[in-house]
């Protein structure tokens, strides 16, 4: 197989060191504009199999040639770029899958279904954690009963050792992180569809020790399209984000401060976006090249099963990989999305067309898959 990677950054890295695992992958081409930066992880495989290549992304005739010289193509770039690299992958006839996290953009997405059918490939956007990795666990959930009460979602990147007062660092583009904490996000209250602001409706949730008790809070993007989906079938659906305790009472201030704002305000005769000065400020601030990540996630489903009540649930707690340098954030996001074009190219994912991973990729595969590396998606008891 010959595999076509989007992004030398965090995720993408990750996601090309996991297909070079595979023996039956005999190239990674790792596309962006700026290569000087590539992880040490990679390194003894550079020249090989895995060819660093620099091209820019938004070059559609660059995009295509190397698109149709690869099986699949994954992205690990910016969400805005995916609908247009999309459609060229379309063109190209191969098959396509990014890290998404945009809903708007999937809809839009959603639109190359019938030139994918034509061309026998298949686009899948939001595939990494959340959404992606969350997404198929509560879809193969869902199916696991008669009747469905309620789908809760509940995920988080955080520092194994947390410094206030935020208690974070980053595990992801801080832009992206802020937009989540910015946006309304869908959700289902009594099966109908609704918007509910970031930040809000905190809740406890304990997880075994030493993580032990975290807080949660609705945040954008993480159900995907799901709400749309099964909007009118089931009465309750939501995805909420996992901090330490605090976070999000401190972030909700910063926002309403407007220091996350868009808009421009005039400071001493110039001009500037307030989240521009706060990522540039607390940017640095919360980038730990020594930190160490865990994610943690724990999926419900609640329902009945032969007319009695049923729940089934997973949970997660991946930790930072020390033996190679790759963060658990990097793990549970890049590897989802190697997993998926794996699948992709050898046929796997059936039918043609668009969809997203909790539609179209068959669980208990990507769950042993996930295992292989690892990553142990644990039943709840």
């Amino acid at each position: 197989m010959r595999m076509l990677v989007l992004g030398a950054g965090l995720q993408g890295s990750a996601c090309a060191y996991d297909l070079l695992q595979n023996p039956d992958v005999t190239e990674v081409r790792l596309v962006d504009l700026h290569l000087d930066h590539l992880p040490a992880f990679l390194a003894p495989y550079s020249g090989k199999r895995l060819i660093p290549t620099q091209l820019d992304v938004r070059s559609r005739d660059g995009m295509l040639a190397v698109m149709r010289e690869s099986d699949a193509v994954m992205s690990a770039i910016p969400y805005y770029f995916n609908l247009e690299l999309a459609k060229v992958a379309v063109e190209a006839g191969t098959h396509f899958c990014d890290l998404g996290g945009n809903t708007e953009i999937v809809f839009e997405q959603r639109k190359l279904d019938a030139a994918a059918r034509a061309k026998n490939i298949t686009v899948i956007p939001d595939c990494g954690l959340a959404p992606g990795m969350v997404n198929i666990l509560a879809e193969y959930g869902i199916r696991q009963l008669d009747t469905v009460r309620s789908v809760r979602i509940y995920v988080g990147g955080l520092p194994q050792h947390p410094e206030p007062p935020l208690n974070y660092q980053i595990v992801y583009s801080l832009e992206g992180v802020l937009d989540y904490y910015t946006t309304l996000s869908w959700v289902l209250r009594d099966g109908k569809r609704t918007q509910v602001k970031a930040l809000s409706e905190l809740e406890r949730v304990s997880f075994p020790q030493p993580v032990g008790t975290l807080e949660a809070f609705h945040t954008a993007g993480g159900l995907s399209t799901m709400a749309f989906r099964y909007e009118g079938k089931i009465p309750t659906m939501e995805y909420k984000t996992l901090r330490y305790p605090g976070h999000a009472h401190i972030m909700e201030a910063i926002r309403e401060l407007g220091l996350l704002d868009l808009t421009p305000v005039d400071v001493k005769g110039v001009k500037v976006v307030p989240r521009d000065v706060f990522v540039a400020t607390v940017g640095p601030r919360l980038t730990k090249p020594e930190g160490r990540d865990l994610v943690a996630l724990r999926v419900t489903v609640e329902g009945t099963k032969g007319g009695a009540p049923k729940t089934v649930g997973w949970e997660l707690i991946d930790y930072y990989d020390e033996t190679r340098g790759i963060s658990a954030m990097m793990r549970t996001t890049g590897y989802s999305l190697s997993i998926t074009g794996q699948m992709q190219a050898c046929g796997e994912v059936k039918p043609a067309g668009v969809c997203t991973p909790d539609e179209c990729i068959p669980a208990e595969p990507y769950i042993r898959e996930l295992a292989k590396r690892g990553i142990e998606i644990r039943p709840i008891a």
